[in-house]
């Protein structure tokens, strides 16, 4: 019985199961598609890693003895939409059965299960054999909980997966090293430099361009550096293990100018392209640390660890328990649109600009940029979460809607009312003061609220808590904010508040 096996760019998992076995009746379906690159503007690296990865997936299993049927972008015979494409490929090769793997995008789920039934051939459908949870299994965890608290999560799946465990104790008798993982960068370590995996990308470019695919961002066609091979990410992997691991933990908050990846694995395109799993990434961590815990603590492995086994599932939980009304949740009413320099890195603060400015070239930006300067400024300067959801889905290489959205309009934006976090991600330019070396050299003067020179950040903050106090009146984690912004005398809060709209009204100049 002819087979038909549909593999979607996100699903290039090595050890999937169907692989195990050749099969002459079976054959794989992939296929580069104006569907997925038009449904929200990308980065033109991400466009570029994608389909690299997926040739060169495409081809190995191929050398592997499976059958595949692959259509890149610019094929005259590539209809560039999921549906007609699969009718067309069972009419023509005489397929009886059809089957996928279980997308991580709300949308592509929705598209098969309509294509399916349309189908007049049986249909299965087989899970990805990638993550450590199933979709509902954080939704079951939770059931009759008012607090979906990420910590009892991460506690429950290091039990059940016996990591970083001894016995039914934490290695080091602590569940969660997170104030240890809070130093700012001062270069008293030096930094390796970042692997990279220059390979020449003009032919892709040139099938972008013929088929006036629209991106944004910039590319070093001749030294495009991401991996794209499950080869390559387990070099990465490796690298990250011997190179960075021993201070991670260390300064995986911290930002500075002249690093733009610090000792961050880069991992997240791998493993959200699922050329490597989170569980081997996890098992190669621990074990290297526990090959070398005389050079290595336990806070630099913990707070990897968590990011991985504790964030990445979780929010693919929280993702798939409240979709689709999800994506439509603007809990605090934000209306605005980005200002241009989103698109330009052009601005006159400096740790928006260095942030901006290293997404556009590098497709890529560690979490506490991407949360604390990137979605902190949105949220001050009261963005529509949609604006921001669609720039962090298209800037980010690793950005995939079920990962982006959980973090960008829950945890950034707090457009979910508090579903994911307990309180809104936002401070003043304090913060970013003490975890980077960005206001330094600002043109803004970071202990200023007021006047031509004072840090944006200051006034924007201010002004934030009081426009949505009602929003935040029984929310015990903000009540001493609260209290300090009850505390500011009315006169100064109108200078503040003057200063904000001022700032509000004026974006694309600050």
């Amino acid at each position: 019985m002819k087979q038909l096996r549909l593999l979607l760019g996100d699903q290039l998992n090595y050890n999937h199961t169907w692989f195990q076995q050749t099969d002459e009746n079976i054959i794989y379906l992939m296929a580069e598609m104006r569907q997925e690159t038009d449904y929200v503007k990308h980065h033109i690296q991400k466009v570029v890693a994608f389909f690299l990865s997926m040739r060169n997936f495409a081809s190995d299993i191929e050398n592997k003895g499976h059958r595949v049927i692959y259509f890149e972008i610019d094929d005259a015979n590539n209809p560039q939409n999921l549906e007609v494409l699969i009718q067309h490929i069972i009419k023509e090769h005489s397929i009886k059965k059809f089957e996928y793997q279980l997308p991580d995008e709300y949308r592509l789920d929705e598209q098969l299960k309509q294509i399916c039934q349309k189908l007049t051939i049986s249909t299965e459908v087989f899970d990805t054999d990638h993550f450590y949870t199933t979709r509902t299994e954080l939704a079951e965890f939770f059931q009759g909980k008012k607090m979906l608290l990420m910590e009892n999560f991460y506690r429950m799946m290091r039990k059940k997966h016996d990591i970083l465990m001894v016995g039914a104790n934490p290695v080091g008798n602590q569940w969660n090293f997170d104030h240890d993982n809070r130093k700012k960068y001062k270069g008293e370590v030096p930094i390796p430099n970042a692997k990279i995996f220059p390979k020449k990308v003009t032919e892709i470019i040139h099938q972008l361009n013929k088929m006036e695919v629209k991106t944004f961002g910039s590319i070093d066609v001749e030294k495009f550096n991401w991996p794209t091979s499950r080869l390559e990410c387990l070099e990465q992997l490796d690298y990250f293990c011997r190179h960075l691991l021993k201070h991670f933990g260390d300064y995986e908050d911290a930002m500075h100018t002249d690093e733009k990846f610090l000792f961050h694995s880069r991992l997240s395109f791998a493993m959200n392209s699922k050329m490597v799993s989170p569980k081997e990434v996890v098992e190669q961590v621990v074990k290297y640390f526990h090959q070398n815990e005389n050079e290595i603590t336990i806070s630099q492995v913990e707070g990897f660890v968590r990011q991985i086994l504790g964030w990445r599932e979780y929010i693919r939980g929280i993702y798939w328990k409240e979709m689709p009304k999800y994506s439509e949740m603007n809990a605090l009413e934000n209306y605005n649109k980005l200002p241009d320099f989103y698109w330009t890195g052009n601005t006159k603060m400096n740790c928006m600009q260095k942030a901006i400015s290293q997404s556009l070239e590098e497709a890529y930006a560690h979490h506490i940029q991407r949360l604390m300067i990137i979605g902190n400024f949105s949220l001050l300067t009261q963005m529509h979460p949609d604006e921001v959801d669609s720039w962090y889905l298209g800037v980010y290489i690793d950005a995939i809607e079920w990962v982006e959205m959980p973090n960008t309009r829950g945890m950034s934006q707090y457009a979910d009312g508090g579903i994911l976090a307990t309180k809104p991600y936002v401070s003043s330019g304090s913060y970013i003061n003490k975890m980077s070396n960005y206001c330094g050299s600002c043109h803004y003067n970071v202990k200023e609220k007021l006047g031509e020179k004072a840090c944006p950040f200051n006034s924007l903050y201010w002004n934030f808590l009081d426009d949505k106090k009602e929003h935040f009146k029984n929310n015990q984690r903000m009540a001493m904010m609260m209290n300090l912004l009850n505390k500011i005398p009315a006169e100064d809060l109108y200078a503040i508040k003057l200063k904000a709209k001022e700032l509000l009204e004026n974006l694309d100049i600050i």
